[in-house]
């Protein structure tokens, strides 16, 4: 690594070391710590320093006996092994450290295996409310905790087997533009529940609804307003709304999910896997996200392995 490269740091959008990655076609890397800046670790400290009292008043327990698990730092961006060495033996979960976007089916593979994607980069001081992409204190800080309670891990991995359930469904469809329409379909409905469960969802707690999303964990804005807004819609899961509702991916959401518990959650994957089966996510509503031709050959690509 040059000392230009390592100057630079591993600041999102700035760092040498994961374009070079990239450039090489690498998408599992490793995390050279060495390339962590001063003004990185402020960061992480920033960030972490002002969100530790709303983790507090509204996350979920199981959130937080996980960050007391992973002994997650607050003083500097964490070292993935270290984090790893306390995860495995709880779930046999482990963060993988990535050199940026993993297409659909490769992410929820990952999660069949018990490892999650992680990015590596932490935004810059001038941009702590908000990134359109993950950072290491999305991932680390807000998904890694809850990947610590053995009953949300096992949801991520069903979530890895509807993806090989929603590949393997492909082999038998012999018309192709009916076959790319329905994946099409299939992959927006698993990433819209993915998005309003693991990512933005809350859960009934002794104090009323708490959080357990991720994109609501990692953001000091969103996590308070979640709860407390009177702007936000909050309903009881339901998962044909859930499959047909579009994705807000640019400010707040103003309407969120609640389950009864990770049980709760795990049976409503199942069905959702079921109805893949059945075919009644073959035609959801039109909307976002949209699924990218990298996101659909990743399904398809799989199919014929």
């Amino acid at each position: 690594m040059s000392q230009t490269a390592t100057a630079l740091g591993l600041t999102t959008g700035r760092a040498p070391f994961v374009e070079e990655a990239r450039h090489r076609g690498e998408l599992y890397i490793r995390q050279p710590y060495e390339d962590y800046t001063e003004e990185n670790h402020e960061s992480w400290r920033r960030l972490y320093a002002r969100i530790r009292p709303r983790w507090e008043l509204y996350a979920n327990d199981h959130f937080l006996r996980g960050i007391e698990a992973l002994d997650l730092p607050s003083d500097r961006v964490p070292r993935l092994a270290d984090i790893n060495r306390r995860l495995q033996p709880l779930t046999g979960f482990q963060a993988r450290p990535v050199s940026g976007y993993v297409p659909g089916f490769i992410f929820f593979d990952c999660l069949r295996r018990r490892e999650f994607p992680t990015t590596i980069t932490i935004r810059p001081l001038d941009r702590m409310d908000y990134l359109p992409e993950p950072d290491i204190f999305h991932d680390v800080a807000g998904h890694v905790p809850m990947h610590t309670e053995r009953a949300f891990a096992d949801v991520l991995v069903r979530f890895g087997d509807c993806a090989h359930t929603a590949a393997e469904m492909t082999r038998n469809v012999a018309n192709r533009q009916e076959r790319d329409r329905g994946l099409i379909s299939v992959i927006k409905a698993m990433s819209r529940f993915f998005w309003f469960t693991v990512e933005f969802g809350l859960m009934k707690g002794p104090r009323g609804a708490c959080a357990y999303g991720s994109g609501l964990l990692s953001s000091y804005g969103e996590l308070e307003h979640a709860i407390e807004s009177p702007e936000v819609q909050r309903y009881p899961l339901q998962l044909e709304w859930v499959i047909n509702q579009g994705m807000e991916i640019d400010h707040y959401q103003p309407l969120l999910f609640i389950v009864d518990s990770f049980d709760h959650l795990f049976d409503q994957v199942s069905r959702l896997e079921q109805w893949m089966r059945e075919g009644k996510l073959n035609n959801v509503a039109p909307g976002l996200p949209e699924i990218s031709e990298r996101d659909l050959n990743s399904f398809l690509e799989a199919a014929l392995e």
